[in-house]
């Protein structure tokens, strides 16, 4: 596959499509490594512990209707995991778009931070909370 510039991202948090309102998306996957190194061993030994994922994303504010601001308060007010599914482009999940779904715990909202003068946005970071981690969807 060809390198190409990220312009077209498509996010959805609880079914709400906000790839309108977003300029950054981060999506790491990565599990904790364990130390089974033993007495004898002359190299250190690890095997995968438990998968974690933390969300990041960085949005345009905007306090309309179906918009950043309800989307992202709603997901905050209801105290309960959201799904959340990220594709590299708009168009249809493929082979060479897929799509990336895990259940994240939107235990963060910040409405306000900007300064005087500055576009206003908002960010979250929001931590994986799925016993199943994250699944990679080609279809």
């Amino acid at each position: 596959m060809a390198a190409f510039a990220l312009t077209d991202c498509r996010l959805e948090i609880n079914s709400v499509v906000m790839s309108a309102f977003t300029n950054s998306v981060t999506l790491p996957m990565e599990y904790e490594a364990l130390e089974d190194t033993a007495f004898g061993d002359s190299a250190r030994s690890r095997v995968a512990g438990l998968s974690d994922s933390t969300l990041t994303a960085q949005f345009n504010q905007d306090f309309a209707a179906s918009a950043t601001d309800v989307t992202l308060y709603t997901a905050h007010a209801t105290k309960a995991p959201v799904v959340v599914k990220v594709r590299p482009t708009t168009a249809a999940i493929s082979a060479t778009n897929p799509e990336y779904v895990g259940s994240y715990l939107p235990n963060q909202h910040n409405p306000f931070g900007n300064k005087v003068g500055e576009l206003a946005g908002t960010q979250i970071s929001w931590p994986l909370s799925d016993f199943d981690g994250i699944a990679r969807n080609l279809t």
